[in-house]
């Protein structure tokens, strides 16, 4: 149990002394200048206690930046890119606001007062919730290591933002972008000498526009994963840059997929395969080396979507959303095409594609109407016929 003792010191002030041991047996000691103050701490030091919740007000001196480096160290299993973003969120976002302060003083209102400024700074949503979800599993390890009692990033919410728009290409307008691509003006082409335009990214804006491969996966499908004789890719891996370096990793989901190759894509790719090595990157950079995909997008793809009269804001991930509104066009099953796109689940591919089926609710609708027809039809000819025998 907890004892408070009064104590008069120079100057005829009185201290309040409240002496305690912890759940090691240690003594401790904590002084107050008012009694009340000095009760109500000794009934939440006792029913911490009790409860087996107490913490070592020491370690809540810790400060956020040495939590913080113990956190990026737990980093290891992410994939690269990720493991990059987090740690460009603590050292530009974090440790600048909360660096050198214990672990004890960002309560509720601190945070809370970050998210605000970051918000205020014209940041997206989205970026605000990263940063507060960083904060929020930063803080969780000094929890769970017992270094701070509760979590005050739990309950801090961001308002949502709105998706991107997605856009929808005809046909006719993605055989214009992967024109463009493959025939730029003279001046966006550095090998001009040596070389004729490039006819293999026009290929690699089809290809996107008419499988749903992702960018991250063109970049990684290798020769041995393209079978030519039953038009399958079999999407394996994903392709990242972080650190300035081409990293490898698994698909977003961790799952392999066959996806099919329109016939017309064929006779093109065989082409553009021959003579590579079952190993070799399908797609390489102008000079040889390896595809850097975010190069690409602003030396080749954005040019080309300008020239190419595409709507302001085109994205390369609106090829995959492209060929999710072909599929739903020709009537493909949900199913059929969560499979084709590799989402985890349906729901994922209802929830982004749902506003894509405007005939679905009136078809059902329909068809129940046609049973229910057919059914009351079948029990009037019923009823009929008992009467004809009556």
């Amino acid at each position: 149990m907890a004892d408070i003792q009064k104590r008069v010191v120079s100057g005829g002030k009185t201290k309040w002394d409240v002496r305690y041991r912890d759940d090691t047996r240690r003594q401790r000691k904590r002084t107050f200048d008012r009694k009340i103050d000095a009760q109500r701490f000794v009934n939440t030091v006792e029913a911490d206690l009790l409860r087996g919740d107490w913490i070592d007000p020491q370690r809540g001196k810790e400060r956020f930046d040495v939590w913080a480096e113990k956190w990026v160290k737990t980093l290891g299993d992410k994939k690269p890119k990720t493991a990059e973003s987090y740690e460009s969120i603590v050292n530009r976002h974090l440790l600048p606001r909360f660096g050198t302060w214990p672990l004890s003083a960002i309560d509720y209102p601190a945070v809370l007062a970050f998210i605000s400024d970051l918000q205020g700074q014209g940041l997206g949503s989205g970026t605000v919730r990263n940063i507060r979800d960083v904060l929020r599993l930063i803080l969780q390890l000094a929890v769970r290591s017992e270094a701070l009692k509760t979590n005050p990033v739990i309950g801090i919410k961001v308002a949502k933002s709105g998706r991107n728009e997605m856009i929808f290409l005809e046909p006719d307008q993605v055989m214009a972008l992967a024109h463009e691509v493959s025939q730029p003006p003279p001046r966006y082409r550095r090998e001009e000498r040596r070389r004729d335009g490039y006819p293999e990214y026009g290929l690699f804006v089809r290809l996107a526009a008419f499988t749903g491969l992702r960018a991250g996966e063109l970049v990684a499908l290798r020769t041995r994963s393209v079978d030519l004789m039953r038009r399958r890719i079999h999407v394996r891996a994903s392709a990242t840059e972080a650190r300035g370096e081409l990293q490898i990793v698994d698909t977003k989901t961790y799952e392999h997929r066959a996806v099919p190759i329109p016939k017309s894509l064929i006779d093109e790719l065989a082409e553009h395969l021959h003579g590579l090595g079952p190993n070799d990157f399908v797609w390489r950079s102008p000079q040889g080396g390896p595809f850097r995909y975010g190069n690409w997008f602003k030396r080749h793809f954005k040019p080309a979507a300008a020239r190419a009269g595409l709507p302001d804001g085109t994205r390369f991930h609106d090829l995959r959303h492209t060929y999710a509104a072909l599929l739903i066009s020709r009537g493909a099953h949900p199913r059929s095409i969560m499979e084709r796109l590799g989402h985890s689940t349906i729901t994922v591919t209802l929830d982004t594609y749902g506003h894509l089926f405007p005939g679905l609710e009136a078809v059902l609708d329909d068809e129940l109407d046609d049973m229910y027809q057919q059914a009351s039809g079948n029990r009037d000819s019923r009823t009929s016929h008992i009467a004809d025998r009556a």
